[in-house]
């Protein structure tokens, strides 16, 4: 999951939860994370595209998710030559009041990701431009884009205010894809079949035998 198979990644962060007191059920659902890699044992990350088009990023957040706790997912993903080179799900570390507050902070992670990722290009020789970052979310958008003490935003811990920074300086730029089209939903919730595959294929994750004969057809 942190390697090579970031489809799986939500669904190993989620039963890791129950890792210290699993049911049968537990069990039942980790068996089937088995069975589905043994059946996907030949799908790999692939990348062929240009790689000097720049990296792109998307995120995602599923508010209150945890019926106890109370918290968020954060999901995000970095692509790089038509391929996932970066991923994170997680349960956030404080409480949203708001699935806007739960994206602006899922946005927040993401830009600090996308920094670090920045220095490592720089050091290797290769320097980044603007990181475009795409969500889901018109208020967490707006909220990030205008840096302004307002009621929805007031109470949010400072550190997630880092985004903002981030597009002062030019290190990232936001820009809202529709939820259907975003690929980092595949970190933040249990998805059906079809809209699974769409997105595990976005990742650049494919069929490794199939891709090797299309590139020889």
């Amino acid at each position: 999951m942190l390697g090579t198979r970031p489809d799986i990644a939500y669904a190993v962060t989620k039963m890791s939860q129950f890792a210290v007191n699993p049911s049968r059920e537990h069990l039942d659902k980790v068996l089937y994370i088995c069975r589905y890699l043994a059946g996907t044992a030949d799908y790999a990350l692939v990348y062929d595209g240009p790689s000097n088009k720049g990296l792109i990023a998307c995120t995602d957040s599923d508010w209150a998710q945890d019926p106890i706790k109370r918290r968020s997912v954060t999901g995000y993903c970095f692509r790089l030559a038509n391929g996932i080179i970066s991923w994170q799900s997680r349960s956030q570390k404080t409480v949203a009041l708001s699935s806007t507050e739960a994206e602006y902070m899922a946005l927040s992670d993401c830009s600090r990701q996308a920094v670090w990722m920045k220095t490592v290009f720089s050091e290797l020789g290769m320097p980044l431009g603007t990181i475009p970052i795409c969500g889901d979310n018109q208020g967490s958008i707006f909220i990030s884009s205008n840096p302004v003490q307002e009621r929805r935003s007031k109470h949010i811990v400072i550190r997630y205010h880092f985004v903002r920074d981030c597009i002062e300086d030019g290190k990232i730029a936001i820009y809202f894809v529709d939820g259907s089209q975003n690929p980092a939903d595949l970190f933040t919730k249990n998805l059906g079949q079809t809209k699974f595959e769409q997105f595990r294929a976005t990742l650049g994750l494919s069929y490794l035998a199939l891709t090797v004969l299309l590139r020889a057809l």
